[in-house]
């Protein structure tokens, strides 16, 4: 390692869903089932009202908590959810923005984390980014959030549990008395509860929990990026204890300063946006994959997002697997990038009808060829 580089960059590699997007650049029209981003485009109205926002002159920094009529919208629209609940809100730059702030506001050097396994690529190496310690709880072989687990992990050094429902690589949605009962034992121990919601939208069967519900002092990660395909444009918001969200607010006056000012503009916009159109496709096209998939794999069917979760056929493993599918031109995750096994891969299903066809024959027709 050049002796520039800071040991603290030592405990994390690099992304190895970049390592597959820098392969798909090298093949030929593949069938792209790798991407974890809608695949419609922003919708017009909020374009508009960016476009209008650059050019009547919204273009300097915005305050860092943002600008005040969406951070007046967002904590209406909380209030609204929370009723007597002592919660601030800001704008950060993305939910990933959100992420780093929240562990770098919370986390000091030994601190446990506790998430589960399978998990979003992130929360491990930021977890160590701030000195802290990543205490993975394994949800296999159905992704469930189990309170009895999360409780059997906690330790006197345990800081915070770190959910995520709907989930990323999984899909699985948390029942609302599992994420009760992982609020409460939050509560009794004293400890954070980081809430990450970026999915709250994509969630097809029932309706949406939030551990915030009965736990006042969870703190939630939210925004625009996946909901109105804003991956781009940077506008995540988090919400929970005023003391908790200034002290994030400090941080981020000294590194991201802001989101956008623009894209917050649109963002504004986007809150009226229904979305109700997209989420039905999305459900159907959840719909259509189970049934292809299923019979050939073991999968537990998603409850929100867009991703499936399949274990990879026979006994040579979810690597292994990805890479003769990549082999025949179909991009899939191996599932070893979100876990501490190699044995699923990731397929997003956020992709047209015919991509999505021609992906699970070539898929099925792998299973096959390994049996």
């Amino acid at each position: 390692m050049h002796p520039w580089i800071a040991d603290r960059t030592a405990s994390f590699d690099s992304s190895g869903i970049r390592k597959v997007f820098d392969l798909a650049a090298k093949l030929k029209n593949p069938i792209n089932l790798s991407i974890g981003q809608p695949d419609f485009d922003v919708p017009e109205e909020i374009q508009d009202a960016t476009v209008d926002a650059i050019r009547s002159g919204k273009n300097a920094y915005s305050p860092t908590q943002g600008i005040a009529p969406l951070r007046e919208r967002l904590l209406a629209e909380i209030n609204a959810k929370y009723p007597g609940q002592n919660r601030d809100v800001f704008v950060s730059s993305g939910t990933s923005g959100g992420l780093v702030l929240s562990l770098l506001s919370m986390i000091n050097p030994g601190d446990e984390v506790i998430f589960l396994d399978p998990y979003f690529v992130m929360y491990p190496a930021l977890v160590s980014l701030c000195g802290g310690i990543p205490v993975t709880v394994d949800s296999y072989p159905d992704f469930r959030l189990d309170p009895a687990k999360i409780e059997a992990a906690i330790t006197p050094k345990t800081k915070m549990i770190l959910v995520n429902s709907p989930a990323n690589p999984t899909g699985v949605t948390a029942s609302e008395q599992d994420l009760r009962d992982v609020g409460e034992l939050a509560a009794k121990h004293n400890i954070a509860l980081l809430s990450d919601e970026i999915y709250s939208r994509f969630f097809y069967d029932g309706d949406f929990a939030s551990p915030a519900a009965t736990n006042p002092d969870t703190i939630v990660i939210d925004g625009f990026s996946k909901s109105h395909a804003m991956t781009g444009w940077r506008v995540g918001y988090v919400h929970g204890p005023p003391e908790i969200i200034a002290t994030m607010l400090k941080i981020q006056q000294y590194s991201f300063v802001c989101s956008p000012q623009p894209a917050q503009w649109g963002a504004l916009r986007a809150m009226e946006v229904s979305l109700d159109g997209h989420i039905d496709d999305y459900r159907r096209k959840r719909d259509f994959m189970v049934e292809q998939l299923a019979p050939h794999f073991e999968l537990t069917s998603p409850g929100g997002a867009f991703y499936l979760f399949p274990k990879a056929p026979g006994p040579e493993g979810g690597t292994a697997f990805v890479e003769r599918a990549i082999a025949d031109g179909v991009l899939i995750i191996p599932g070893k990038i979100f876990s501490d096994r190699d044995s699923h891969f990731r397929v997003s299903f956020a992709a047209s009808d015919d991509t999505l066809r021609r992906g699970a024959e070539r898929l099925i027709k792998l299973a096959g060829d390994n049996r």
